[in-house]
């Protein structure tokens, strides 16, 4: 699949909002090819620029996260200047993120899960959830109309929690590899970090098998798992997916 990346076309039907460039492509860019491949508009915000990464610099990550917006078939991609490692749930903070919102106006987000080991990640998620919010009401003041997602879903690989539902991303889980591994900066083996990264020659085992765990917990081959806070709904018992046994 071929998109191209034009970052002056921000209208998008999925945003998937992340602390740091490579965190969509570790939790949700199956999803995102998914979606692309359904002909849905999909757009990736990085809220961080990597400049505090113990591996590579911002400018390489820059480029980094461009090549995985390729590989992932995302037409919009934009990062924000919050600061790395230090990323705040302030009013400042939620108008920026508001204002992508309302120039992208997604029907549906995907944000980080809540509980998460990284404090960007968490903090991330109630970020995002308030500045949905917030971008709904008319008296906030920015230079486009209001706009409030219809959906909010948490990307939830990292956290220890059942699904609410997993997206089957078997056909994509090639293409998803190859767009985390477009950044060279942070997995390619080198000294820096070694004793905390996961060297390069493990990564595909590592996530190819984390994929297949939730693939099974829904009758596929590989899948991303995510959490909705409210009830689901069904319009037909006959077309509820997975077997129950």
């Amino acid at each position: 699949m071929s998109v191209d990346f034009l970052p002056d076309s921000p209208a998008a039907d999925v945003l998937a909002i992340a602390a740091h460039r490579d965190d969509v492509e570790q939790t949700c860019g199956g999803t995102l090819l998914r979606m692309a491949s359904r002909g849905l508009r999909t757009a990736i915000l990085d809220l961080t620029q990597g400049e505090a990464g113990t591996r590579g610099n911002a400018e390489e990550r820059a480029r980094e996260a461009e090549e995985a917006a390729h590989l992932l078939g995302v037409g919009w991609r934009q990062a924000l200047d919050l600061p790395d490692g230090a990323v705040e749930n302030t009013l400042e903070n939620r108008l920026k993120i508001v204002r992508v919102l309302r120039l992208v106006r997604p029907r549906v987000v995907i944000l980080p899960y809540w509980q998460a080991r990284h404090p960007d990640h968490s903090t991330t998620a109630a970020l995002g959830y308030e500045a949905c919010f917030l971008s709904g009401l008319n008296k906030v003041e920015t230079d486009t109309t209001s706009h409030r997602p219809f959906k909010i879903v948490y990307a939830s690989l990292y956290a220890d929690v059942r699904p609410s539902f997993v997206v089957d991303i078997s056909s994509f889980i090639e293409q998803r590899h190859a767009a985390l591994m477009a950044y060279r900066s942070q997995y390619a083996n080198q000294a820096a970090g070694g004793g905390l990264f996961v060297p390069e020659e493990e990564i595909r085992e590592r996530t190819f098998a984390e994929a297949r765990h939730y693939g099974l917990l829904a009758g596929v081959r590989y899948g991303e798992p995510f959490v909705q806070k409210e009830v689901g709904l069904v319009d037909d018992l006959m077309l509820v997916p997975v077997q129950s046994i």
